[in-house]
């Protein structure tokens, strides 16, 4: 009977396993409805902003201005943007091979790569695995404001203004679908936009009312800003949807393994019967003889 015991603890541990899972599924499934209709309304906006600046840029801007000016590169930062919490699937552990990986791209190719780690799990990798981190933020998805993406963006400006590196990239999980996430590498810094034609028509097509300078370095903090924000409404609907397949997944897993549980047990308890009922016969045709 021991053995029976021991089964029926298991379904019963198993049923309240699945009672977490379900609610952490309906839970994920709540939060991703809003950051899902948020991460669409940022990418119009991101989008246009981007298509403005490039209709803006002439080869004297690039020339000009230390955000879209191509240097030789020795040092990139990698921006590095996870999940603060697990029991997402492989959200993080596939968006951090392949950070490795560049990493060591980039080592191979005799330039130095350092970190910035957005999120507990992509942090709590590198720093003990003794990766150079510049900077860190943790704690931003709980409650994710545009604030959060303004720090961000003054960081890796001022760091960039410096010449702590000459190339900044992030890395992240874009949002498809709730059982879909894609891995993207982007250029941030220097701006990398594809510059039109410089025809006659076009350069007629616009009229501005401020000089040209004054309009791109108004609209060149708005683009950065913008685009760390849309990133950080990417990876929050992404991190939402996988841990809503996750969770999905767990429940359905918990109960097949609740239904081969009690098919066990049925079977046990049957065996327990049978043998229970043969000693009782055995015993009754002892007496008997």
């Amino acid at each position: 009977m021991g053995t029976l015991r021991d089964t029926k603890r298991r379904i019963s541990g198993i049923q309240s396993t699945q009672k977490i899972t379900r609610a952490m599924k309906m839970v994920a499934s709540a939060k991703l409805r809003r950051a899902q209709e948020a991460i669409i309304n940022a990418r119009p906006y991101a989008k246009e902003i981007s298509n403005l600046l490039e209709s803006l840029i002439w080869e004297k801007d690039i020339i000009n201005n230390i955000f879209l000016e191509k240097k030789e590169v020795n040092k990139v930062l990698l921006v590095v943007v996870t999940s603060d919490k697990g029991l997402c699937g492989s959200f993080n552990t596939n968006l951090i091979k392949e950070a490795v990986r560049i990493i060591d791209e980039y080592k191979g190719n005799r330039k130095e790569c350092i970190l910035y780690c957005i999120g507990r799990k992509g942090y709590d990798y590198f720093s003990k695995r003794g990766y150079s981190i510049l900077n860190y933020r943790i704690g931003i998805f709980s409650g994710l404001k545009n604030e959060a993406a303004v720090r961000i963006v003054s960081e890796i400006k001022n760091g960039f203004k410096e010449e702590k590196y000459e190339k900044v990239e992030i890395i992240y999980n874009e949002f498809k679908s709730v059982i879909q996430q894609k891995i993207i590498k982007e250029q941030y810094l220097p701006i990398n936009l594809e510059k039109r034609a410089n025809s006659k028509e076009e350069s007629e097509s616009f009229i501005f009312e401020l000089s040209r300078e004054e309009i791109l370095n108004e609209i060149l903090p708005k683009h950065l800003n913008s685009q760390i924000w849309r990133v950080l409404l990417e990876s929050n609907a992404a991190e939402l949807g996988a841990k809503m397949t996750a969770m999905e997944n767990a429940t359905s897993n918990a109960q097949e393994l609740i239904r081969a549980l009690k098919i066990k047990y049925n079977k046990e308890r049957q065996a327990a019967i049978t043998k229970e009922l043969i000693e009782v016969v055995s015993g009754a045709n002892a007496l008997k003889g």
